[in-house]
């Protein structure tokens, strides 16, 4: 039973390796001109699957997005935000 462990183990190990590195993007948000705006820009991009963390500036109209790129892109978050109300586009 033990060197069934250890194979499986040893198995399972290279998957790790192909887990990707989570990515970020930053948008900047349109229409944000109060202080409900940013929950529902947050809830909106939270909803996207694929995203772990977002991060909110209402002063400085942003988005920081962080997320995994083999489940989603950013066109995807851009659109989350827009139907949501609040068009965004890449921060440059």
């Amino acid at each position: 039973m033990r060197k069934f462990h250890i194979a499986l183990l040893a198995a399972l190990l290279p998957l790790s390796a192909l887990a990707t590195t989570p990515q970020s993007a930053v948008l900047d948000v349109q229409n944000m001109t109060c202080g409900l705006c940013p929950v529902t820009v947050k809830k909106s991009l939270e909803k996207v699957s694929g995203v772990s963390q977002v991060q909110i500036d209402l002063k400085a109209k942003t988005a920081k997005v962080t997320f995994d790129a083999d489940k989603t892109t950013v066109a995807v978050l851009v659109r989350a935000t827009t139907e949501a109300g609040f068009p965004s586009t890449v921060h440059k």
